[in-house]
């Protein structure tokens, strides 16, 4: 059977992205948080060589794709991989699927990072499934500041923080320093009389100055997650704006909301996030993300008919 532009389409959105040159499709497997469990690759692997030429191809924004699927076999492969509990997806003016870093087990994660993928995913990928944006809508979430997954080239990234609190009284101005030797960003110095000072503009709060002192000068004052807005990673590039301060993981689910609800009121079809944010005003945005005026227009918001053209316009 010939394959129109409107089965094209239609299996896009259900994440089959057409293969160029044939009339095969690669199936985009959606992961919660970059997660598989080995039942699950081994349920993958087996629809993949029946019902795809047999490879698995991982993405850059670790979900899965089954290359050399025929469009007959679409539904076929579908039923499949939700035997094994897994969907496809992750296409269209939308929230994508969410990024995360590993941050539960490497030496530098602050927090769980996958849970709060998976939370993310359920109120945002899966709840706000149905939401059309001016165009796709990217969220990572990073472990530490060292920025792994790139929060900032997203257009919503979180990072973890763990805020220090310096006590120069316990500070012994010992000659080998092992806070100085421990910041990874050289903002510690010696000061008056030997004793530690910090520069806090170049500090990135990656808590590793806590351990470092064994007479217990630094303890942790504050620990959360820092938030950049706007981050674009395509035809343009925009570094994400770090709209300032550290925020608990309530604060963090109620401003990815209100970004999104933003973004789709005030955004163009076809323009990037960053882009509005550009147009509108960095810091008119800010201010208004950062109230709860949003909130209470949500169901206005939400009841407008939105349409996106598809392809970014910046």
């Amino acid at each position: 059977m010939a394959i129109t532009q409107s089965d094209i389409k239609r299996v896009k959105a259900e994440g089959f992205l057409l293969n160029r040159g044939t009339e095969e499709f690669s199936g985009r497997i959606i992961t919660e948080n970059g997660i598989l469990t080995a039942q699950q690759m081994q349920v993958l692997s087996e629809a993949a060589a029946k019902y795809g030429n047999g490879k698995i191809e991982f993405t850059s924004r670790l979900t899965v794709e089954c290359p050399g699927i025929h469009y007959d076999n679409i539904p076929a492969f579908q039923e499949a991989v939700k035997k094994g509990g897994m969907l496809t997806g992750g296409t269209g003016s939308k929230v994508r699927p969410v990024v995360s870093c590993k941050g539960t087990t490497c030496v530098f994660g602050l927090y769980d990072t996958q849970e709060l993928a998976k939370e993310i995913h359920d109120k945002f990928y899966t709840g706000y499934h149905d939401v059309i944006l001016p165009h796709k809508f990217k969220i990572a979430v990073g472990g530490c500041p060292n920025n792994c997954v790139k929060p900032g080239l997203n257009d919503f990234g979180v990072y973890g923080q763990c805020v220090p609190e310096q006590d120069l009284i316990k500070c012994r101005s010992c000659v080998k320093c092992g806070v100085i030797e421990r910041c990874p960003v050289h903002c510690v110095s010696r000061g008056a009389a030997g004793k530690i000072v910090v520069d806090t503009e170049k500090c990135t709060n990656c808590g590793k100055c806590i351990a470092a002192c064994p007479m217990h000068s630094f303890s942790e004052k504050e620990r959360g997650y820092a938030v950049v807005i706007g981050g674009i990673w395509g035809k343009t590039q925009r570094l994400g704006t770090n709209i300032g301060g550290v925020y608990s993981e309530d604060e963090v689910m109620k401003l990815i909301e209100k970004a999104i609800l933003l973004y789709r009121e005030l955004g163009k079809t076809g323009e990037r996030f960053g882009r509005t944010i550009d147009r509108v005003g960095v810091d008119e945005f800010i201010r208004q993300l950062k109230s709860d005026d949003v909130l209470s227009r949500k169901e206005a918001i939400l009841a407008v008919a939105a349409k996106s053209k598809g392809g970014a316009s910046c």
